[in-house]
């Protein structure tokens, strides 16, 4: 087991936490409990950690000015995940996708980080047209696999989970995680780093919703409306960790 003393998360709305959120409305998320049993496995020594996700975005910035700001701060250990809000526009490359995420793994090995290729949670059974997303996916997953394993990498593969795209692991809009699905990606994360463990607590969890008409007028056409208009969900947000911060853990052992 290879303990990392600073860990820093890139990537869009399943990075950052989004469906996992506190009293106060900000995101946790896998990647906050990763970093919280990274901190435990290592006391009493410190574990510094950032996350510089945001929701809505695709896969350039992430490898581009999140990978950019990531690397200036030197981790030793780097969670990627993106490609998802790609996947679901009428028209993509999914070999464009695979290469992206190749070029960026490689930049940051050579950089002398340990990167976390996380795949995102399949949440196909439960969308409006979730075939489409389901079959993008796979070939996503078939490229991605067909390159590893590979030195300086942890593959993560949350998308082959199926326990995980069971419904009562989402939210309320059925396509971000819930406080429970978020806590089965850490440990799934955590697993594979051979990392023990927490206890994480499944927080507050948001039932999903029914295909009724409410549904798609909360969820589903300010979606298409985003999408219409250009606009995105992480407009003019800020990353939540901007930089390399210690994690407090409590004196029950928690964060």
């Amino acid at each position: 087991m290879a303990l990392y003393s600073s860990y820093i998360a890139i990537g869009d709305s399943f990075s950052e936490g989004y469906g996992d959120e506190g009293p106060d409305g900000v995101p946790r998320g896998w990647a906050d409990f990763v970093a919280l049993g990274l901190a435990l496995a290592s006391a009493p020594a410190t574990v510094t950690y950032a996350n510089l996700a945001i929701r809505g975005r695709k896969l350039a910035p992430i490898v581009g000015e999140q990978l950019d700001a990531a690397l200036a701060q030197h981790p030793q250990l780097l969670s990627l995940n993106g490609g998802g809000n790609d996947l679901m526009r009428p028209r993509v490359s999914i070999g464009h996708i695979a290469e992206q995420l190749d070029a960026a793994v490689d930049r940051a090995v050579a950089a002398g980080t340990h990167v976390v290729l996380a795949s995102g949670a399949n949440p196909s059974r439960h969308i409006p047209l979730g075939g489409v997303l389901a079959r993008r996916g796979e070939e996503l997953a078939r490229a991605v696999r067909q390159r590893l394993p590979r030195p300086g990498v942890t593959f993560v593969d949350n998308w082959g989970d199926s326990e995980l795209a069971e419904l009562r692991y989402w939210s309320r809009d059925q396509l971000h995680l819930n406080a429970l699905g978020h806590a089965r990606v850490a440990s799934n994360v955590l697993a594979a780093l051979e990392v023990a463990i927490p206890e994480f607590g499944a927080g507050e969890l948001s039932a999903p919703r029914p295909r009724t008409s409410a549904y798609w007028r909360e969820y589903v056409l300010p979606w298409i409306g985003r999408r219409l208009t250009g606009r995105s969900s992480g407009d003019n947000r800020d990353p939540k960790i901007a930089v390399l911060s210690p994690v407090e853990i409590d004196q029950d052992g928690g964060g």
